[in-house]
């Protein structure tokens, strides 16, 4: 199975990422700065470079803004549980996972995936059902860390809980109704953090599952975040803590 990628730094980045590709289409007239770093990376590899009207590079995006870049790539691999918290042990640092209830908007799951990136989470877990998968726009989205960051798809995330609870593994809620802030939660421990759907949050069955829930000060008139911006604070907060010296 295939798929296809758009715009410059997504194709760039599943390139650099080892990520098979198959074949790269440049649009007609496309700037230089643009479209060099693609070619000189599609050349060292060995992958067929051609140049395509505008109209057939948007209907291969799919209403992705590629900037006269498309590529056809092999499909996304789903990475396993298993293989997060493998390679979590091998970094010597306490497990750090997302586990994603339900976020259904491509461009807030690329923007979290990109954050992980950034923040050095292991892994990402997402259900099978009524979730965002990976696809080129999320890739679009988080600007080519979906190359990067391991995402896992489960059948069932409350079962996962379980699982992750039996290897030692916290669950912390973020949830507005919660008792306690996440500036004044320990984060250092070994924690996989719920992040929950766009519009009505974690789910009752995933919230009674968490060990603890956490929540942001809010201190304005609208009194929520979006997802992907939420996620993003939580994350970084979890970095802030685990820098500073024990």
């Amino acid at each position: 199975m295939e798929e296809y990628i758009a715009g410059k730094h997504s194709v760039l980045e599943a390139f650099r990422s080892g990520r098979a590709i198959h074949k790269v289409w440049i649009a007609e007239g496309a700037q230089k700065h643009m479209t060099q770093p693609i070619l000189a990376e599609a050349k060292r590899l060995g992958v067929v470079v051609q140049t395509a009207d505008k109209r057939k590079l948007d209907q291969m995006a799919g209403g992705v803004q590629h900037q006269g870049i498309v590529a056809q790539a092999a499909a996304y691999e789903y990475a396993d549980l298993d293989e997060i918290l493998d390679s979590a042990a091998a970094s010597g640092e306490p497990p750090f996972l997302l586990l994603l209830d339900e976020i259904e908007d491509p461009h807030n799951l690329g923007s979290i995936l990109r954050t992980a990136e950034c923040t050095g989470v292991h892994g990402v877990v997402i259900p099978k059902r009524r979730s965002a998968g990976l696809t080129a726009t999320v890739s679009k989205t988080s600007a080519g860390a979906i190359e990067y960051v391991p995402v896992a798809k489960v059948t069932n995330l409350a079962q996962t809980i379980d699982d992750l609870k039996e290897r030692g593994i916290w669950v912390a809620g973020a949830a507005g109704e919660a008792q306690q802030e996440v500036y004044t939660t320990d984060l250092r421990i070994p924690l996989a953090l719920v992040i929950g759907n766009e519009g009505k949050g974690i789910g009752r069955l995933i919230r009674e599952k968490c060990d603890f829930l956490v929540k942001l000060p809010m201190f304005g008139s609208i009194n929520s975040l979006n997802a992907s911006v939420a996620a993003s604070v939580f994350m970084y907060e979890v970095v802030r803590q685990r820098r500073i010296p024990q």
